[in-house]
């Protein structure tokens, strides 16, 4: 087997995360699906509900995706009754995006799916370990320009 400085491929924090990362995306995937929506919808969701954007081109540079990924997710969003679009008055080629009261409800819905695998995952970490963990990915969230917490 091929080691680099005495570590397998299988070691690495970059294999490790992507992959319990896929693995965890995909079972959170599945618990969003009984609400119609992926991870990109919550996303979306979340970034409207934060106030880090409104427009459909500033929410996707917020979000790293193209505009018109952006479109599409609020289309169903709006078909779902939990987004509303309107033209910006002072700019009428901007769509402005604002969440509705079922879009608020759906993202507390969705916060709690999260937070039921979230105690899954640590069901087997000491309270401490939870918590070093949590201030971990949040030190890499924020080196990668995300928003991060802990």
């Amino acid at each position: 087997m091929l080691f680099v400085n005495d570590v397998k491929w299988t070691e690495t924090l970059s294999f490790r995360i992507g992959t319990l990362g896929a693995l965890i995306a995909d079972e959170y995937g599945e618990a969003l699906a009984i609400h119609e929506v992926k991870l990109k919808h919550v996303a979306l969701l979340a970034v409207l509900d934060s106030e880090l954007a409104a427009s459909q081109l500033e929410i996707a540079k917020v979000m790293r995706v193209a505009p018109s990924l952006v479109v599409s997710l609020a289309d169903h969003l709006e078909a779902m009754g939990a987004v509303t679009r309107l033209r910006d008055p002072a700019d009428r080629r901007r769509q402005i995006l604002s969440l509705t009261g079922k879009g608020r409800d759906l993202l507390a819905e969705c916060t709690a799916k999260a937070l039921a695998l979230d105690a899954k995952l640590a069901a087997d970490l000491t309270s401490s370990q939870h918590a070093a963990l949590g201030a971990a990915l949040g030190r890499l969230a924020a080196a990668y320009g995300l928003p991060a917490r802990g």
